[in-house]
């Protein structure tokens, strides 16, 4: 399958880029910024001299003869873009037939009324958010498979659900709010200059307090309420969460270990029974780890993952290969 990828300039779109041009069933068709772009027509590799060798691509401008190209060449577009821009493009690419995999939060709430009060901006086709597909691949595979457009999951509550899903799915969670301590990389943030994320500048920090676009993703695909705080870590990337969780009464170390147990199997998700997650087990890693410890009747979840691979092109790369009947974990697994 041929595969374009919009904003690929960025740290998502880049290693969205180097994934797919290494996969064993993909080919990496363009990459594409804005008209304005100051990295227009620059290689790839230029920006990121890691790949030299296997991305030196030309980042072109998406201009109009860009969607013709696009038109005729992609079979998969992927929108590594902000979210306003994704949520004009996407209908565009979806009316040529591509099937489109969006890694902005464009399309992943359920109402125009929740992108007014946590994007600040109104909703310019609403009609598509039933939809779209959510892109948490270990579980929404049927609808990510069949889907023309995929909302691919955040990296917050990438790491929060499949770490809460399990507990809530076994009816373990009693009716209190899950609190929910999560901190994340630099690159997060994106690759555009910024004071606030120079890196000497940088300092454990909040920031979102109670108004965080995540929290309300988090619990529209949980069903629970939450209490969601993000900080800012002065490390590149990888994110660490640490969840507080009251359970009903009576709830035992063995239901919880069985709660656990519907991950198993999961390829791409680790179980770290009696073991604590950390940013240096996941960085450059396509993994979920989930550790946790419990005492009586309240439970702490720790969750960790590379915000740029399961947190964002990981993910979507994994989504891609639901698709196409592949498994989770090809062009994943042993690939880093």
């Amino acid at each position: 399958m041929n595969v374009v990828i919009i904003g690929a300039s960025g740290y998502s779109g880049a290693e969205l880029a180097s994934l797919v041009a290494n996969h064993p069933h993909l080919k990496l068709a363009g990459c594409y910024v804005s008209e304005g772009s100051l990295d227009k027509n620059k290689l790839l590799s230029d920006l990121y001299p890691e790949h030299l060798g296997l991305l030196d691509t030309p980042l072109l401008p998406l201009s109009a003869s860009a969607f013709d190209d696009i038109n005729n060449s992609a079979d998969y577009v992927c929108l590594c873009t902000d979210h306003k821009v994704s949520v004009d493009l996407a209908p565009q690419f979806l009316a040529m037939g591509k099937k489109v995999f969006d890694l902005s939060g464009g399309y992943r709430l359920a109402s125009n009324d929740d992108y007014v009060t946590y994007y600040g901006f109104e909703h310019q086709h609403p009609e598509l958010l039933n939809e779209a597909a959510y892109g948490l691949a270990e579980w929404n595979s049927d609808a990510i498979a069949n889907a023309q457009l995929v909302a691919v999951a955040g990296c917050y509550p990438t790491a929060a659900l499949n770490a809460l899903k399990p507990l809530k799915q076994a009816d373990l969670l009693s009716d209190e709010n899950i609190i929910i301590n999560a901190v994340s990389g630099v690159t997060g943030a994106g690759r555009k200059a910024s004071v606030g994320t120079h890196f000497c500048e940088v300092s454990l920090a909040p920031y979102g307090l109670f108004n965080h676009r995540h929290g309300p993703e988090i619990e529209q695909h949980l069903g629970h309420k939450v209490l969601f705080t993000p900080h800012l870590g002065n490390f590149p990337r990888g994110i660490l969460e640490t969840i507080y969780v009251q359970l009903k009464p009576g709830v035992t170390k063995e239901n919880v270990l069985d709660a656990y147990k519907v991950l198993a199997d999961e390829p791409l998700i680790r179980l770290l029974e009696n073991k604590i997650p950390s940013i240096k087990g996941v960085a450059k890693q396509p993994y979920v780890d989930i550790g946790w410890q419990q005492q009586g009747t309240q439970l702490i979840v720790m969750s960790a993952i590379d915000n740029l691979l399961k947190g964002a092109a990981g993910q979507a790369l994994q989504c891609i290969n639901l698709s196409m009947n592949l498994k989770h974990t090809s062009g994943l697994k042993g690939a880093f």
